[in-house]
């Protein structure tokens, strides 16, 4: 029999009409099936909508990101969280530029490889990358990073020309909330719409962002302004974590864990004062005669001081039972709950973030820090696509055309040639090893398994193998220079006698070769 997608054949037999009780069961099951999906009582406050990114955003970012600085500037674990993002994001070098310009036989251009890496530390001085003149690369790196943590997102335009100093190539950092989140239009004449203050073509493609135009250079925000400033989109960096499909703004990383933290830190500042006071007040003193004390008219406040008995007014009475003893045990148990939601929502693991070493030992702290470091690369790869990548093009193409790129014999790189010298790697912050004689030890077994190479584990470890290899060479000549023996330069290199002695034997002496 050929079943048909749209009609029933005239030989099917026709399905059992359905009876009024089946119909009541299948309505009730289909009522039933999702917990998350059920509209009673207990669920009113639950949305039951689905919303789009951009009504997400235009809802929530402004007050998300009012409430994620006043965190920032007043809980500890926000500012643990930040300092975490900007240690392990960044790190306390910056995201290292390794060029990788290859020459026709394959080989490294070294030469160039050099000119490159010097001209960029020399433009990343704050007095060149930054147009204000007052950040270096480096700390352009953990401002942008810092900025995306707290606020969502970042913002840099690119200025090039007379007025951008030496190098014709500067920074302009701008504070994303001068992109107004509530600045929209649709139908533009020429196709264009724009959403959140961000100018779109037709595919959702960027062209140009709208500032806010402050009069008298007044740095307020204006909300609902009158003027913006149109910058091109080429001129402009934006980088934000899109969380959802059709997304334009980014939102503060601390989102989710915004009001536990906020709960946690009112729960603590209340056990504080409790405890203060518990220490303080001994006791009260009542009087009966005078004036009724009118809580209409007047405040009771209870000041405190160490070994203090209060004189409480006529017609107050002290608490039948004064024993403000809280916090108690129960204090460091919710704590520690709280403060694990918390970790989990910023992606930390909970003894970095809370400074509890308390039962860590070597599997659950190796474990926690694998979990977390995954985390930390992400966002390194993010942040150097978004703001990397960007700027070292843009930067490279106009210090080839100015000749600022020079080699070791004076001679500027040929611009013809950038896209040989676009060929770079970028080499973010790596960690110690947990253990590390039990990780060397894991490294060097990959290694002999051919599993990893010497490269992989130099990386690993935050160099440049090529700057490695280059140092032992250095050294190795240096020693030669000063006349080392070569046996003694084998077992600086590798721990064995030179290359005549092929083991120990078991009295301890060198076996020697024939």
């Amino acid at each position: 029999m050929v079943w048909s997608l749209f009609k029933r054949s005239a030989a099917e037999p026709a399905p059992p009409a359905r009876t009024r009780h089946n119909r009541l069961a299948l309505s009730a099951l289909a009522r039933s099936f999702f917990d998350g999906a059920k509209t009673d009582r207990l669920r009113a406050d639950w949305p039951s909508f689905p919303l789009d990114g951009c009504a997400i955003v235009r809802r929530n970012q402004r007050i998300l990101v009012a409430r994620s600085r006043e965190q920032a500037a007043n809980n500890d674990y926000a500012r643990a969280f930040i300092r975490g993002v900007r240690n392990n994001v960044v790190g306390a070098n910056g995201v290292k530029l390794q060029a990788r310009a290859i020459n026709a036989d394959g080989g490294l251009d070294q030469l160039a490889n050099d000119a490159i890496e010097r001209a960029w530390r020399q433009w990343g001085k704050r007095q060149h990358c930054d147009i204000a003149g007052r950040l270096s690369w480096s700390e352009l790196e953990k401002l942008m990073i810092t900025t995306a943590a707290k606020d969502g997102e970042f913002l840099v335009v690119i200025l090039e020309g007379d007025d951008a100093g030496e190098w014709g190539f500067a920074l302009q950092v701008m504070d994303p909330q001068y992109l107004p989140v509530d600045y929209d239009r649709d139908r533009m004449p020429d196709g264009h719409y724009i959403r959140h203050g961000i100018e779109m073509n037709q595919y959702g493609r960027p062209v140009a962002y709208h500032l806010q135009s402050h009069e008298n250079n007044t740095k307020a925000y204006v909300w609902n302004a009158k003027s913006y400033q149109r910058i091109p989109a080429e001129n402009v960096i934006h980088g934000y974590v899109a969380d959802f499909i059709g997304q334009y703004r980014g939102m503060p990383w601390m989102a989710s864990a915004l009001w536990r933290m906020k709960n946690l830190n009112e729960f603590e500042n209340a056990a504080l004062v409790n405890a203060r006071t518990s220490a303080n007040k001994l006791g009260f003193f009542e009087t009966e005669n005078g004036d009724e004390f009118d809580p209409d008219e007047e405040e009771l406040e209870l000041n405190t001081q160490s070994g203090d008995f209060t004189v409480l007014p006529p017609g107050v009475k002290a608490p039948s039972s004064w024993d403000p003893g809280y916090p108690a045990g129960e204090f460091q148990t919710f704590s520690q709950q709280a403060l694990k939601g918390i970790a989990s929502g910023l992606g930390m693991a909970y003894h970095n973030l809370a400074s509890d070493l308390k039962g860590v030992n070597y599997s659950s702290g190796r474990l926690g820090a694998l979990e977390e470091r995954e985390f930390w690369k992400d966002m390194q790869a993010w942040f150097m696509e978004c703001l990397h990548h960007r700027i070292y093009e843009r930067w490279l193409g106009r210090a080839l055309l100015m000749g600022k790129i020079v080699t070791d014999y004076g001679q500027p790189l040929n611009p013809n040639r950038k896209e040989k010298y676009l060929n770079v790697h970028w080499q973010p912050r790596r960690w110690d090893w947990v253990d590390p004689q039990k990780d060397m030890n894991a490294a060097t077994a990959a290694m002999d398994k051919l599993l990893k190479s010497p490269g992989e584990i130099i990386r690993s470890q935050g160099r440049d193998p090529d700057e490695v290899w280059r140092e032992y060479s250095r050294d190795i000549e240096a020693m030669r220079k000063a006349g080392i023996p070569e046996d003694k330069i084998n077992l600086f290199l590798t721990g064995a006698t030179n290359a005549g002695t092929t083991g120990i034997q078991e009295d301890g002496t060198a076996d020697q070769e024939n």
